[in-house]
């Protein structure tokens, strides 16, 4: 209705007509077009859910009942009396207007529907109980293992196999090797037959990534090991900037970037994205791989990188309850310990890779925290993710949260659940009773260490207690602008 009413509007306004009073002359001949070509529309059954159409179909009726409504008013001017006085330039000009819309607003919903269009999930058994392997391991004769060990060091790298070797036996009849992006080949293995599974194929070169790692974790036993293996973000980096010189280099990497990288995260281009490539040569980060295995029910056991590929051997440690695709837009929520230890989500700009989330506590294991209480050698942060936190740009959407009342502008910083753990139980308890805030007494004081992140804290809600809040909130308030507008502190 609305496409028909511009219709008439912009051809009657801006198009040359001989009438002066247009509007009046031609308000009958359109409300008499319009109720036609509605009729018209609704009997070819063109408005029905745009899901349940295909757009060859859907264009197929458009044209149908346009070209029917364009035969009734020819009818309606020339051949029902009285004549009316209308120009066939007019009704054809309306016409084509009208059929342009039509196709514009098909198309755009066609490719809504393809682009949000998303497969059953398969069905998952939640609580599968205590499985243990089905069959007590043999060892395999010396010429199947050298033999397996051979495909492997030609397949990936003559060194993998003693890394292998400190943590899984190569030589068990319950260890599985293969070098597939197929699911069905995994599909195939009976459920608990075996403890290690070894797939060789890229993850970058694998679609459906998340639907792989539920399904292998399915047919895995209790603290089953799986091995992959992917090539990093950096190590692709790396080889196009060396491919071209540095102007092209980096032009060709930015434009691969935005193609394999961008465009599989953005959810009205993400289908297609799969549908042209089926997947093949993603950019994957490590924080994302390693994110992705925590996300569908592993945690890492040890990694390492031979040539151009990493290899990980992860531990099946949980089942995860469901595996969606996850989208990853420019703002994202995530989930903070608030007043009274209920959960609040705080909105940011992203600074981290997809699936960073899931491996805080990995991170936290193998690197030590750093001055300010940041990681050492972060892999969840982007270049551009830097950036954001040191000009406090990441935490601008913070400001919805103060409006809703989540946080107030002065308080202890929201932290997860899993970084509130390292703090020490009083504070834990303390912080409970305070709501956090936009401004953390940390750039009131600048500490370098946990202990003195803690201390720092501790003192704040100590004068909240003993000085009231609004009173403490006014003094470090002048604190916290001395230090960010002339001692240019900031976050890591």
């Amino acid at each position: 209705m609305v496409a028909l009413v511009l219709s008439f509007f912009v051809v009657l306004e801006w198009f040359p007509l001989s009438t002066q009073i247009p509007f009046q002359k031609y308000g009958v001949f359109a409300a008499v077009f319009c109720s036609v070509w509605l009729v018209s529309a609704y009997l070819m059954h063109r408005y029905v859910r745009v899901k349940y159409q295909k757009i060859d179909i859907s264009i197929y009726r458009l044209l149908f009942s346009a070209t029917l409504t364009f035969g009734v008013m020819l009818v309606y001017m020339y051949a029902i009396p009285p004549r009316r006085n209308y120009s066939i330039w007019v009704l054809l000009t309306i016409w084509i207007v009208m059929v342009a819309w039509a196709i514009v607003i098909l198309i755009i919903s066609h490719a809504y529907n393809y682009a949000t269009y998303a497969e059953p999930e398969p069905q998952r058994t939640l609580d599968r109980g205590p499985q243990p392997v089905l069959r007590a391991p043999v060892s395999r004769d010396a010429a199947q293992v050298e033999a397996i060990r051979k495909v492997i060091a030609d397949t990936a790298s003559p060194l993998l196999p003693l890394f292998l070797d400190k943590y899984l036996d190569i030589s068990s009849s319950n260890t599985f090797v293969l070098r597939s992006a197929e699911m069905f080949n995994i599909l195939k293995l009976r459920d608990y037959r075996f403890d290690v599974i070894i797939n060789l194929m890229p993850l970058n070169q694998i679609r459906g990534i998340n639907h792989m790692f539920g399904v292998i974790n399915d047919k895995l036993p209790d603290d089953g090991l799986y091995v992959c293996c992917y090539e990093p973000q950096s190590t692709t980096k790396r080889k196009m900037l060396t491919r071209f010189t540095p102007v092209f280099g980096w032009m060709y990497y930015f434009t691969q970037y935005l193609f394999k990288r961008v465009l599989p995260k953005i959810f009205m281009t993400e289908r297609l994205y799969f549908d042209l490539t089926e997947g093949k040569d993603r950019i994957l980060s490590k924080a994302e791989v390693l994110g992705r295995l925590c996300y569908c029910g592993f945690e890492i056991v040890a990694e390492h990188k031979y040539g151009d590929l990493t290899y990980v051997i992860a531990r099946r440690s949980f089942t995860p309850a469901t595996i969606h695709k996850k989208r990853y837009g420019i703002l994202v929520q995530l989930e903070r310990v608030g007043k009274n230890g209920q959960p609040i989500l705080v909105y940011k700009f992203r600074t981290m890779h997809p699936y960073s989330e899931y491996i805080q506590s990995y991170i936290y294991d193998k690197y030590s925290l750093q001055a300010g209480g940041k990681f050492k050698r972060d892999i969840r942060v982007t270049t551009t993710g830097r950036w954001l936190r040191k000009a406090f740009v990441d935490e601008w959407p913070m400001l919805l949260n103060l409006f809703q009342g989540d946080v107030k502008l002065i308080g202890v910083r929201p932290i997860s659940q899993q970084y509130l753990s390292l703090y020490s139980p009083e504070l834990q308890e303390k912080r409970l009773h305070h709501k956090p805030g936009l401004m953390p007494p940390f750039y009131a004081d600048m500490p370098s260490t946990l202990d003195e992140i803690q201390q720092s804290e501790m003192r704040y809600l100590d004068s909240c207690e003993r000085r009231g809040t609004f009173l403490t909130d006014i003094i470090y308030f002048f604190k916290i602008s001395v230090n960010l507008l002339f001692r240019h502190a900031h976050s890591n």
